[in-house]
C-alpha cells in the first residue's frame, strides 16, 4: 500500500518526467528545422541564404552562402578560415556596381572568386587563388557582386561567364 506521501511524491515525479519528455520533443520538433535551415554560419555569425547557380547548358547548382553585407564583413570575407563545404561560399552584395578588386591577404584556403555583374551574369572567374596572396584579381567588367567558392568548385560544375547567379 503506498501511503499519502509516496503518492504525492511518485505523481510529482511522473509529472515532471512528463513535462521533460513533453519539453525535449517539443523543443526538438521546433529546433529541428531551424538547423536544417540555419539562417546564422555557426562561425562568422553572418546570415546563410540559398544562391542558385544557373548554367548556359540549364544545369542548376545550388549553394547555401553567407552575406557578407557591410563594409566590415566584406573586408574580413573568408580571412583566416581552414575550411568551407564544397556547396558553401560567401556573396559580396555591392550597394553600388563597381570595377571589383579582391586579395587573398589572410585567407588560408584557395578560392575561385566570381565576378557578378548587376544583371545577375557572371562577367568573369579568378579560379584557384593562390592563399596569402597580396596580389588583386579583378572583374573585367562592372561587378554587382562577387562570389567566393573553394578553389575548382567553379570548374569542377561547369561553372563559366555568362551563367546566371540568384540568391
Amino acid at each position: 500500500m503506498i501511503t499519502g506521501k509516496w503518492t504525492r511524491m511518485i505523481g510529482l515525479a511522473g509529472a515532471a518526467m512528463l513535462a521533460a519528455c513533453s519539453t525535449q520533443a517539443a523543443s526538438e520538433a521546433q529546433t529541428a528545422p531551424v538547423l536544417a535551415e540555419s539562417a546564422v554560419h555557426p562561425e562568422s555569425g553572418l546570415e546563410v541564404i540559398p544562391l542558385t547557380v544557373t548554367t548556359q547548358g540549364g544545369e542548376e547548382h545550388s549553394f547555401r552562402v553567407e552575406v557578407a553585407a557591410t563594409a566590415q564583413e566584406q573586408q574580413r570575407g573568408l580571412m583566416f578560415r581552414t575550411a568551407m563545404g564544397a556547396d558553401e561560399g560567401m556573396i559580396f552584395p555591392f550597394t553600388q556596381p563597381r570595377m571589383a578588386s579582391f586579395w587573398m591577404r589572410n585567407t588560408v584556403i584557395p578560392l575561385d572568386i566570381i565576378f557578378i555583374g548587376p544583371d545577375g551574369r557572371i562577367v568573369n572567374i579568378a579560379a584557384d587563388t593562390t592563399p596569402y596572396s597580396e596580389e588583386s584579381v579583378r572583374s573585367v567588367d562592372i561587378a554587382g557582386a562577387v562570389l567566393e567558392l573553394n578553389a575548382g568548385r567553379s570548374a569542377e560544375l561547369g561553372i563559366a561567364a555568362g551563367d546566371m547567379v540568384e540568391w
